[in-house]
């Protein structure tokens, strides 16, 4: 070969490979570029430590095997909102690199932890997907008492058919003075936030605030709880204890009584009219306030009579339930009632009369002017306890067992449960209600519908009151005051 042409043929492969460099010279620089421009978006949107962990993101997924749901557009979106709201928490030491930290919702949440450097995060349900989700339901975590540092609920709560369960499964596992932080639509009312806290007794509310939710078209309540230590947490009543005598009346109850029916101030003179058409005035309490964070549902009808005459023809048809499942107890001493209830479901029959200690009393069946057509309907008259004194009434007697209804309650229900209670017991109001406030039993009922029993104007008898009763009008009305005075939304009834 000519030198000429081997010369000529050297420098062309010198340009080549100048070219080539120089073309990946410029896409280093223009890759570069784009990283840049990327981290400067990131940082509009996400907090610092969001950002760090957006750079970290491939080298975190690739520790994650996940199913192809995890590769999603939405899914990722979701892991971008979690990241960029734990970071806040990251950033104010609540949450920390070496924390061990649980989230009990999705994988999205465990994997925005990871992002952010929280290697030991992990979410719970109820199928394993290791490594990011290990299996546990609201009952039970699979994790010891006080061996978590820092637990996300997101909105587990909300979507939980048990959510005292999993409040108090949440509240277990966590550390003295580590920090619980959960996401919730609800909790709007005070209401409703006090029921939330109820369900945390060893926890500490420090921090309330709204948020934009994932969607972005709506706004939920953040709340940060701290666990007290053993030595700091309150007592609180739990079923089988006996809670303080003392009633407070807290902002969740004030606020509802503002909204309350007002009471009929003046005696009405035909009472059997006016006071059925109050029912279209009252104010129930689930129209008012969100009852979702409560532990049980419950309704007492106390002087329960026939399973139609309340439970089966109110209660059950016509009260608010927000779609929670109530347990019913009816208590009813007439024996002519007892039957039927042995075959209504979820329905617990008390045989007894409600009083204000346990002993044997004198039951009277007697008719009930002006519930005449009522009486006859259901074959019985009104049952009451029959006075030791005063006016003799005629009608059927015998002996029944009576039960201390205020200690039965306090045994019974806590404050984390949702109460209902109907009360028709023919004039024993004036011993039952006072019992209730003596014991602090009137505490744990959230709403009161009472009948309460004076010497009213006849239906039958134009011009003559009731000689059935004693009490007045007056009496009655300062009995609801009294009630309302003490926090509890309490109903004129009939």
């Amino acid at each position: 070969m000519e030198p000429s042409r081997t010369t000529s043929l050297r420098a062309l492969l010198n340009r080549a490979l100048l070219l080539a460099v120089a073309a990946l010279a410029l896409r280093l620089l223009y890759g570069a570029f784009l990283a840049v421009s990327a981290a400067a978006n990131a940082s509009s949107l996400y907090p610092p430590a969001a950002v760090t962990a957006a750079a970290r993101r491939t080298h975190v997924q690739a520790d994650v095997p996940s199913p192809e749901a995890w590769r999603t557009r939405q899914w990722r979106r979701a892991v971008d909102y979690h990241a960029a709201l734990l970071a806040d928490h990251l950033a104010q030491g609540i949450l920390a690199p070496p924390s061990r930290a649980v989230c009990l919702g999705g994988a999205q949440e465990a994997l925005a932890m990871r992002e952010l450097g929280v290697a030991a995060a992990l979410a719970v349900q109820k199928k394993p997907s290791p490594p990011l989700v290990v299996a546990g339901d609201d009952r039970r975590l699979p994790f010891k008492p006080n061996s978590v540092d820092f637990v996300f609920a997101g909105r587990a709560l909300d979507s939980a058919k048990r959510p005292a369960d999993l409040a108090a499964e949440a509240a277990r596992i966590l550390k003295p003075h580590a920090h619980l932080v959960l996401l919730t639509s609800s909790a709007a009312d005070a209401y409703s936030l006090r029921s939330l806290q109820a369900l945390l007794p060893s926890l500490r509310l420090l921090r309330s605030r709204h948020i934009n939710a994932h969607d972005s078209a709506s706004t939920l309540r953040e709340l940060l709880f701290q666990k007290l230590h053993a030595d700091d947490t309150p007592t609180s009543s739990t079923a089988g204890t006996s809670p303080s005598n003392n009633c407070s009346i807290g902002e969740h109850k004030l606020q509802l009584l503002t909204q309350a029916e007002p009471l009929i101030q003046e005696e009405p003179l035909k009472p059997w009219i006016t006071l059925k058409r109050n029912i279209n005035n009252i104010k129930y309490l689930p129209a008012l306030a969100d009852i979702s964070f409560k532990r049980r549902y419950v309704y007492v009808d106390v002087g329960a009579r026939s399973y139609g005459s309340s439970i089966g023809g109110w209660f059950r048809k016509h009260y608010p339930k927000q779609n929670h499942t109530f347990q019913v107890y009816a208590i009813e001493a007439d024996p002519a009632f007892h039957a039927e209830y042995s075959v209504k479901k979820g329905v617990t029959l008390l045989p007894y009369a409600a009083w204000v200690k346990n002993e044997t009393l004198k039951f009277e069946i007697n008719g009930d002017p002006g519930k005449e057509d009522e009486a006859k309907a259901n074959g019985r008259g009104m049952g009451r306890i029959r006075p030791a004194v005063g006016n003799k009434m005629s009608g059927e007697v015998r002996s029944v067992p009576a039960f201390d209804f205020a200690e039965w309650l306090r045994q019974t229900v806590t404050e984390q449960d949702y109460v209902v209670m109907k009360m028709d017991v023919e004039g024993t109001e004036f011993e039952l209600i006072p019992r209730m406030f003596d014991t602090g039993a009137i505490c744990l009922v959230d709403e009161l519908f009472l009948e309460c029993h004076y010497n009213r104007w006849q239906k039958c008898c134009p011009g003559e009151r009731s000689p059935k009763y004693e009490n007045t009008y007056e009496e009655c009305l300062d009995l609801f005051s009294s009630l309302r005075e003490s926090g509890v939304l309490v109903h004129q009834w009939w």
